[in-house]
């Protein structure tokens, strides 16, 4: 068997004559620079900046000093400062000053993840893929118009390579001045535990924390440093940017198809065929239609008060149909019509009157009687040549006297009702206001009778004033201090006389004073006044006020003395 002669190096490298190649098939290359899924990426370093965003923009740690709020910076440890931390214990600035509150972090080992095994058979050419179905693409835009035609749309698929599944291992250091500010950091950090690391729209990597260790100490300048040490196990996902050259997404189309249905009644010798890409045709000679018939004709039956001339007579196309249709009387417009019962929105008769079911537009003349069970509503003017009868007349004006030989009358019956009169009003008899019954309005300048059934007047109020308020307003008005004269345990008196009260007024007593003792208030519990003559007595009862008067006190009273 002869050999087959290989391909020179300029085809090999010409993408122009790989189809000369038997492993190269055109069928299973798609344009993929309009896609929406591209080949992925994902390496150890986007594991690290999915740390850094984490820490950086979900956890945010700050801290409280000199009551203001201090961001805490998150930094990965390279070799050279991991060293010096080693060393130190700590981390210094080019000033040599102390960095805290501090946040470092490196990488300290990559696992296998046994618990997801992947095999890819050949690492340049992965077998293993995850297939997902693209909802829409361009082609397919119309799918509702495809199956009107018989045509089923491709559909359009995306293998994902499967990545290899790794536990990345982080070792983290805090630093801060306080035991307090650690103790906000480690919570915050700790309430993280089990989520998903990373940042929205792209890799997102489950952590597990594993436990806090304290490492506080002094370094060797004598200061204090707070140190937390902890480890964090990352679940991550390795798919190498060097083997996008082997597609790690790979998309392929499902053929279409056309699929004709076609319902004929034409025997098979009168299929043609037409061309050798198996066209066919109908060959039957042209019939002209005269007439179609139905299987179900359309059948008129008369109704109530309508006849038919054809009554029940079905058309189905075979032969014509006529139909007359009538009803029991002549309804032209000059016709006298007789119906038992009319419905109607309007009754026009003549012009203008118009009955309608909201009322009656237009003049009504009424030879006879008019009975309504509902209420009557009058717009305009209403003249009656008559009687009018009613039992109970209300109106909300009258511009006219009324006189009634006999009879009693009432306005309202509610007491939100308001009556108005213009004019005098004359009333002989009592009336009641209230319940309150008035039969008399009294000019008695000495309100001597005290009558419970009449009003003061103006003129009785004013003279009674005059004689007798005087003396009240006097009385009321008297407030003179007096200083004692004397005082003899437990007696104090003062060369006053007491005012006396107005007849009928409660008579002058201790509450009509107010008393003092070196400038300290006497409680009236344990007080009495008596008028000796000139002499006005402040008897105190020493118990009750619990202390005893001294001859040099000075006992101040305020009150209604005479003068």
């Amino acid at each position: 068997m002869a050999r087959q002669k290989p391909l020179s190096r300029k085809a090999r490298r010409d993408f122009r004559n790989l189809s000369q190649r038997e492993d190269y098939n055109r069928g299973n290359e798609l344009r993929r620079d309009k896609d929406d899924i591209k080949n992925i990426s994902n390496e150890i370093i986007d594991m690290d900046s999915a740390i850094m965003y984490y820490f950086n923009e979900v956890i945010k740690p700050t801290v409280t000093e000199n009551k203001e709020t201090v961001k805490v910076p998150v930094m990965y440890a390279s070799p050279e400062r991991w060293l010096s931390i080693q060393k130190m214990g700590f981390m210094r600035d080019k000033r040599q000053q102390l960095i805290t509150p501090v946040i470092v972090f490196r990488r300290t080992g990559m696992s296998k993840n046994e618990n997801l095994p992947q095999n890819k058979i050949e690492a340049n050419n992965p077998q293993q893929f995850v297939t997902i179905e693209q909802n829409y693409n361009q082609q397919n835009r119309y799918d509702a118009f495809s199956r009107q035609i018989g045509l089923t749309p491709n559909k359009t698929y995306y293998n994902v390579v499967m990545p290899d599944y790794v536990i990345l291992n982080y070792e983290f250091t805090i630093w801060t001045s306080y035991i307090e500010q650690m103790n906000k950091l480690v919570e915050r950090i700790n309430y993280t535990n089990g989520s998903y690391w990373g940042e929205p729209g792209k890799m997102r990597f489950k952590s597990r924390i594993e436990s806090f260790s304290d490492a506080s100490e002094m370094d060797t300048q004598g200061e204090r440093l707070v140190k937390t040490n902890f480890t964090v196990e990352m679940m991550g996902y390795i798919i190498p940017e060097e083997f996008n050259r082997y597609a790690t997404t790979k998309k392929y189309l499902t053929p279409k198809k056309v699929i004709i249905n076609m319902d004929v009644e034409k025997p098979a010798e009168e299929f043609v065929k037409t061309d050798a890409g198996g066209g066919v045709s109908i060959n039957a000679p042209r019939q002209d239609v005269f007439s179609i018939s139905v299987s179900n004709p359309l059948t008129f039956t008369g109704g109530t008060g309508v006849t038919l001339s054809s009554d029940g007579v079905g058309f189905d196309g075979s032969q014509p149909v006529t139909q007359n249709i009538s009803i029991g009387q002549d309804v032209s417009t000059t016709s006298n019509v007789t119906f038992n019962q009319v419905t109607s929105n309007s009754l026009v008769f003549g012009n203008p009157t118009t009955y309608t079911y909201t009322g009656i537009s237009g003049s009504v003349n009424i030879t006879g009687s008019l009975t309504t069970s509902g209420n009557v509503t009058v717009n305009g003017d209403m003249t009656v040549l008559g009687t009018l009868t009613a039992q109970e007349i209300k109106t909300t004006y009258v511009s006219s006297s009324i006189i009634f030989e006999s009879g009693s009358t009432r306005f309202g019956d509610t007491t939100d009702d308001t009556h108005e009169r213009t004019g005098s009003l004359q009333i002989t008899g009592s009336w009641s206001l209230n319940g309150q019954t008035i039969n008399e309005i009294s000019q008695d300048t000495t309100l001597g009778d005290a009558s419970t059934t009449a009003l003061v007047s103006e003129y009785a109020l004013s003279n009674f004033s005059s004689t007798n308020v005087g003396d009240v307003q006097t009385y009321l008005r008297k407030q003179f201090y007096k200083t004692s004269n004397s005082i003899t345990n437990p007696t104090a008196s003062f060369a006053a006389v007491t005012a006396s009260a107005p007849s009928g007024y409660t008579a002058t007593n201790e509450d009509d004073f107010l008393f003092f003792i070196n400038g300290q208030y006497m409680e009236h519990d344990a007080l009495e006044i008596e008028q000796s003559g000139s002499v006005f007595l402040l008897k105190v009862d020493n118990s009750g006020i619990g202390y005893d008067l001294e001859s040099d006190d000075e006992i101040i009273a305020v009150g209604k003395f005479n003068s």
